[in-house]
């Protein structure tokens, strides 16, 4: 059985990573160009691409004037058909909606309480 890779940018819960590991999954840490926290998310092409890629809102959504927008992850990920799991507090999903526009169908806002069960389903598929 080939393990399924899920990147992940800095602060994923690591109880979330964790569970992804029981599942079978390799873990890769993801960097948006401000942290450093792995590889960059710019530099994922079609023989690097995840299965499925976690973030929180914060971590996909920069500055003002930064190096790599939103609007960047997102074509990354529609351009190699990855699914994006953003982890936004359920609360604040209408509000994170706003926030991102139109949210593209290969996007899904997650309370991060449920976050194993959502990865779960986007990897089964």
């Amino acid at each position: 059985m080939t393990r399924r890779s899920v990147g992940y940018f800095e602060g994923t819960d690591s109880r979330l990573l964790t569970g992804l590991i029981c599942l079978g999954c390799d873990t890769i840490p993801v960097s948006n160009g401000f942290d450093n926290h792995g590889r960059h998310i710019r530099s994922i092409h079609e023989t690097s691409r995840f299965d499925l890629l976690i973030a929180y809102l914060h971590k996909i959504y920069a500055p003002s004037g930064s190096v790599t927008t939103y609007q960047d992850i997102l074509h990354v990920c529609r351009v190699y058909e990855m699914p994006l799991l953003i982890e936004v507090p359920e609360e604040l999903q209408e509000q994170a909606t706003r926030v991102l526009g139109e949210v593209p169908d290969f996007v899904t806002l997650v309370d991060p309480d449920r976050a194993l069960a959502a990865a779960r389903r986007i990897l089964e598929r």
